[in-house]
Formats: structure tokens, C-alpha cells, sequence
């Protein structure tokens, strides 16, 4: 970082001209709503991008990656590393600062909106509101062979501390595996009557978790009655939380969630009171 750049960033934690968003330390007990990049110091705007150009490796292709970064709005941006992959294509790495402010307040959060129950009050809940086991299958589909989601949801070695849905002795989980076609997920949710759906989509190249999604959720609504269809919850690292009711499913789980948030939810979505779960599908427990 220049001399120049570090003092007007101490300038402006210090003395903000009138006007000017202050930049506050990290340990100051009010932190401006307004953030930048932090790079060598704060406030700085440093950012650092990699992307890859369909140009073979030479001299104009590096200055291509560095107009590219400045049309990013990095200036100015210098280019750290470039790599051919292949006779056609580079890999670079830019860093450089930026002049882009976030303000946090503008940030919409999908709050969770119930309750995080342990395991032993999620089977409470189920089996006495419900009266009978909470049915739940689950599978990657399409061509997605990438399990270790709905594994550590459904599995009871479960994730991050946290026993899988098969831990629980109220929830009877029926765990299809991998690349399994839509209407195969139909007919083992209508099989097993089940109470919901849960698809994990880890593939997203062209958009194929958001095709595979509305797809889902298309087969599901013309195989089941009004009313009757199964809830349907999909997970993955690429989903926006807010688009449920665009792809046409109940709930978005995104990346770092818990079985017992799953569970949780279930219980809030499914087994409450003002829920008649019991009277649309009566099936016998399987003790």
C-alpha cells in the first residue's frame, strides 16, 4: 500500500472532512453502518479477484485482465499472477482497491423464524402433537453424485456436533442417495406417504440446482392433490434463501445449516398446533 493511501486512510478514521464517511478502528465501540474492503488497513478498499480469460497467456492478455479489473471498478488494479491453462485460457489474480461503500442497514436477512429445539424436544413435539412418526425423504436429483449434504442433514453422524435426522426416534428417514430422477422421488415420497421432501443440489453450473428445483417442484404439485403435496425443502451453497416461492418449494436451507435446525423447522412447519397434519395424512407409526 502507498504512503500516500495509508495516511489518507488514517486522515479519515482521525479527522473526516464534513460529510465524509468516517472510517472507525475495528475496536472502537461505534462502527459505522458504512463498510469497505479491508486490506492493509482499514477502510483501505482492498479487494483481491481471480477470474479466467479465454486468451492465450501473453502481454495483451494480461493488460485484457487488468482493463477488465478496471472496469470492476479497481484502480489501480495490479495484476499478481497469471497462469495458462490450457493453449486458449488464462487464470489471473488482481488486487487493487476499490471505491464501493456497503451500507449494512440496506441488507436483507432471511431471519430464522422459529425456535431451535433440542433433540429430545423435537420427538416430544412429534410424538405428542402428531401422534404418529414424521415421514421425510430425501435425495440429491438430476446428475448431482455430490451427497455430503444431504448426508450430514439425514445421516446420523449428522454435522458440525450435531446427530443427522436419523438420530431421532420421531422421524422415520428415507435417504434415496444420489442422482435420482424426479419421478422416482415422487413415487417413493407417495410410497412412503411422506410429510417432506428434502433435496440437496451441490451442482450449479448453467443453473442446474434452479432447472432441477422448479422441475421438483412442478412434478410433485401434478402427481398430489391440492393440499396433500409433500413440503418441499431444498438446500445448497448456491440458493438464495429469499427465492423459495420463485422455485415453487416451502424453504431454502443455505450453506452451514444443521440437522437441528432442519428438525427445528420441521417441527414449526409441520407439527404445531395450528397445523392439522394428522387429519390430511393418517398413517399408521411404525414403532
Amino acid at each position: 500500500m502507498s504512503a500516500v493511501r495509508a495516511h489518507e486512510a488514517r486522515r479519515r478514521r482521525k479527522n473526516p472532512l464534513p460529510g465524509e464517511v468516517s472510517l472507525k478502528d475495528a475496536a472502537a465501540e461505534v462502527v459505522s453502518p458504512i463498510v469497505r474492503p479491508y486490506g492493509d488497513t482499514t477502510g483501505d478498499g482492498m479487494v483481491q479477484v481471480s477470474f479466467t480469460l479465454p486468451l492465450q497467456h501473453d502481454k495483451r492478455a494480461e493488460g485484457a485482465a487488468v482493463r477488465l479489473a478496471h472496469a470492476m471498478g479497481m484502480e489501480p488494479a495490479l495484476l499478481v499472477h497469471a497462469k495458462p491453462i490450457g493453449p486458449n485460457y488464462t487464470f489471473f489474480i488482481l488486487y487493487g482497491p476499490v471505491n464501493h461503500l456497503v451500507d449494512i442497514r440496506e441488507i436483507e436477512l432471511v431471519e430464522r423464524e422459529f425456535e431451535l429445539l433440542s433433540s429430545r424436544e423435537v420427538n416430544q413435539a412429534i410424538k405428542k402433537r402428531l401422534g404418529r412418526k414424521l415421514v421425510v425423504v430425501g435425495a440429491c436429483i438430476g446428475t448431482d453424485a455430490h451427497t455430503v449434504g444431504i448426508d450430514a442433514i439425514l445421516n446420523i453422524k449428522g454435522f458440525a456436533g450435531e446427530k443427522g435426522l436419523e438420530y431421532y426416534r420421531e422421524i422415520n428417514v428415507h435417504n434415496l442417495g444420489a442422482q435420482v430422477l424426479i419421478p422416482d422421488l415422487v413415487a417413493a415420497a407417495r410410497e412412503v406417504r411422506a410429510d417432506a421432501v428434502l433435496v440437496s443440489q451441490v451442482v450449479t453450473q448453467k443453473d442446474a440446482h434452479i432447472h432441477n428445483t422448479t422441475a421438483m417442484s412442478a412434478a410433485f404439485r401434478e402427481a398430489f392433490p391440492a393440499g396433500e403435496v409433500p413440503h418441499l425443502i431444498v438446500g445448497g451453497p448456491r440458493f438464495e434463501e429469499k427465492a423459495a416461492a420463485s422455485l415453487g418449494v416451502d424453504r431454502i436451507f443455505g450453506r452451514g445449516t444443521t440437522p437441528g435446525e432442519v428438525a427445528s423447522y420441521l417441527v414449526h412447519a409441520l407439527v404445531q398446533p395450528t397445523v392439522p397434519t394428522s387429519a390430511r395424512r393418517t398413517t399408521k407409526s411404525k414403532e
